[in-house]
Formats: structure tokens, C-alpha cells, sequence
């Protein structure tokens, strides 16, 4: 996704900041960043609790929206890793996930809210961590991108980004 954002022209700010453990404390750095942003021209893009999260932008700015196997429950799933943690994209680094998070994560939940801009909701079938079946229900008006088979890091995300980049009002990018 980086490396298509930054093909695009005219230029696109990309911002992919690593956020707290704490999701009160992720949600207020975002809503930081984003404070001054043009509503009508931002987009947000979140895989699995990066997803819940890029729905939460969402809904508090009118902003598109693409979210890919995202946790839809993640209160309820992410109960059985409170504790000392690895980062998936570096796992020589560790966090701890406290029990809090999980209250944080509640008061988080939009569920049953309508959405404020444009969804689009990639899933795959074979996500072997969350259900794609909560994810088409979670995002009922969502345009949906049901991959058969797949998995929860969606290996084949190449093959849906023209899809993405288009939903987003983005140049596909050159091979």
C-alpha cells in the first residue's frame, strides 16, 4: 500500500504511525494527527485491530474507508493476550497488553452506528483469526471484497489493491 501511495501524482500524504498498545491513547494520537485534515479529500486504511480503529476514524470524520479483515470484536477476542506481547511487523519487540485495554476497547466499539463516509470491507474466507462472516455483518452497507480461502494477513492483497486504490479515488499503481 505504501509503495502505491507513493506513486501516486499528484503527491498523497501517507501517515502510518505506530500506535500505544492503549487504544484510548492510539484513538487520541490519531484524532491528533488527523485534527487539521480536509475531511472531503482523507481516507483511513486499517487491517485487523488496525481496521476497528480505521472505523473509528471514520465515523468521527465523514472520512472513506477501507477496512481489511478487520477485528470487529476485538474486546471480546483480544481477552486472551493480556500479558507481554510481540509486535507482529517487528516480533524482536515486546508491549504489555493490560487487562484496562479491554474497557478501552469497549467504550471504542461503534457497533450499531451507521457509517459517516464510504466503507469498503475486504475479507477473506479463510481468515484463520477472526470470522469474515462477523465482518459482512458488522458492515452492512460496507462495499464488501469477499476473497475465498485466504488468511488473516490477506497474502494475496496485491491482487485487491487496484480494487482498494480505486474505491479510494487513487491512481492504480503501475505494475
Amino acid at each position: 500500500m505504501a509503495r502505491a501511495v507513493a506513486q501516486c501524482d499528484p503527491p498523497v500524504l501517507w501517515c502510518c504511525p505506530q500506535l500505544p498498545p492503549s487504544p484510548r491513547q492510539a484513538m487520541q494520537e490519531v484524532a491528533a494527527l488527523v485534527a487539521d485534515w480536509p475531511r472531503d479529500r482523507m481516507a483511513v486504511v486499517g487491517s485487523s485491530l488496525g481496521g476497528f480503529y480505521a472505523s473509528w476514524v471514520a465515523r468521527h470524520t465523514g472520512c472513506r474507508s477501507v477496512m481489511l479483515n478487520p477485528a470487529v470484536f476485538p474486546a471480546r477476542d483480544l481477552q486472551n493476550y493480556i500479558g507481554t506481547q510481540t509486535q507482529w511487523h517487528a516480533p524482536s519487540e515486546r508491549f504489555y497488553f493490560q487487562a484496562a485495554f479491554i474497557e478501552e476497547l469497549r467504550l471504542l466499539a461503534s457497533q450499531g452506528s451507521m457509517p459517516s463516509g464510504p466503507e469498503l470491507v475486504v475479507m477473506a474466507q479463510g481468515d484463520e483469526v477472526l470470522d469474515w462472516r462477523d465482518m459482512r455483518d458488522r458492515y452492512p452497507a460496507a462495499k464488501h471484497i469477499i476473497i475465498p480461502g485466504g488468511d488473516h494477513a490477506l497474502g494475496n492483497f496485491s491482487d485487491h489493491l487496484g480494487a482498494v486504490m480505486a474505491f479510494l479515488g487513487l491512481p492504480e499503481p503501475a505494475g
